[in-house]
């Protein structure tokens, strides 16, 4: 029997605790950073597994450890669900009011459960770290997220390499995406306050309207990434906020506008930082003023090109040679990358499509077809298992 078989047949083995995890975290979703329950039903079944494990990592998180020395391949799942009520009607929906596992968080933490089972009845070489990380859709009040709470706690110390997976609904279940290079794309916040004179609305001759340079400025900003960005570089200028007023009749004194930018080169996240403060001094021609506040988020992810081929190369053995799909410009950002950032690192998107229903993330119909478990928990089963054979340095 092969290897692929092999683990093939472990992973059906124990697809039912897989769903029934998967299931039972739907139902209890948490915010980030909340994620007690989650972390308590995790850090249990870990010890009865025979893992070391640490809680408490990233202040709600969970590392477990197993083997000895180098190297040493970390492995994560995050764990937090997102403020959306669910509208889908399955037996597993969520009990929280207004908290929805809409993003395979869920789905993710499973599969390294999975992982652990799997690793815990085999021999392998050097060590595997399972992080189970905390609330990586929200920054804490100081700015910082699960990944880098974690890695503030040690739990990338001594790590050679890590890994992840994300669901993805874009693609069909026994098929994973995934490149060299960018895997998902920086993000960065913006907030732009534009200030005015307000008085009664029927008289606008006698003042300066905010609203009014607001809808100039949302149209000039937009056209940052047209106007100031080569067509041949991904780019995202949006907005997803706007705050300014009571009533019809009153004018307000100022407006704010909260906006995003995506990025995945350096040198366009320079520029479009540059472009967005120029344009605020179109307020001031409009008899307004306007300040922009640039909030740094998470980076771009990088993968590393050693790790991508041999996950391409497990993804061939077990799915079939057809099964990984090239990588395409994703635009969302993962603060997976601050992981990626420690070690070489690597993220693909994993086939969870339902046959018949494309249910997309951050969506309150969000869902997925459960036999994708299987098939990330065998991947990633089977990269802790190659991953200290492997000189990943060859060319």
């Amino acid at each position: 029997m092969s290897p692929a078989s092999k683990i093939m047949l472990m992973v059906n083995d124990i697809e039912p605790d897989l769903i029934r995890w998967r299931r039972d975290f739907h139902r209890h979703p948490e915010l980030g950073f909340q994620e007690k329950r989650t972390a308590s039903v995790v850090a249990a079944t870990l010890e009865a597994l025979g893992w070391q494990v640490r809680t408490g990592v990233g202040r709600t998180g969970v590392v477990a450890h197993k083997g000895q020395g180098q190297p040493c391949l970390a492995l994560r799942a995050d764990m937090d669900a997102l403020p959306i009520r669910e509208l889908n009607q399955s037996d597993y929906k969520s009990c929280q009011p207004g908290v929805m596992h809409a993003c395979g968080h869920d789905a993710h933490t499973a599969m390294l459960l999975g992982v652990a089972k799997i690793l815990a009845t085999v021999e392998f070489t050097g060590s595997v770290r399972l992080l189970f990380q905390p609330s990586e859709e929200q920054d804490d009040d100081q700015g910082k997220s699960g990944a880098m709470r974690m890695i503030e706690d040690g739990a990338m110390d001594q790590v050679t390499a890590v890994a992840a997976l994300h669901v993805s609904a874009e693609v069909p279940v026994g098929s994973i995406r995934l490149g060299e290079g960018n895997a998902t794309a920086g993000s960065d916040t913006f907030r732009i306050r534009i200030r005015g004179k307000g008085g009664h609305a029927a008289y606008p001759h006698s003042l300066v309207n905010p609203i009014g340079i607001t809808g100039h400025l949302i149209v000039a900003c937009e056209s940052t990434v047209s106007r100031c960005i080569h067509p041949d570089q991904p780019a995202v200028v949006n907005f997803g906020a706007i705050h300014g007023g009571e009533v019809d009749n009153v004018v307000p004194e100022e407006v704010t506008i909260i906006g995003t930018i995506r990025y995945r080169d350096k040198a366009v996240q320079k520029t479009i930082h540059a472009k967005l403060g120029q344009t605020m001094l179109l307020a001031k021609s409009l008899g307004g003023t306007a300040e922009i506040n640039i909030q740094k988020g998470y980076p771009p992810t990088i993968n590393d090109r050693g790790l991508t081929r041999l996950v391409r190369e497990i993804g061939t053995d077990l799915l079939g040679p057809n099964a990984c799909l090239p990588a395409k410009n994703n635009m969302g950002a993962e603060d997976f990358s601050y992981f990626a950032d420690m070690a070489p690192g690597v993220m693909f998107w994993l086939g969870c499509q339902l046959e018949h229903d494309q249910r997309f993330g951050h969506n309150p119909y969000f869902d997925i077809d459960e036999r994708c478990l299987k098939i990330g928990t065998a991947l990633l089963a089977e990269l802790a298992l190659r991953y200290p054979l492997r000189d990943l340095s060859a060319p």
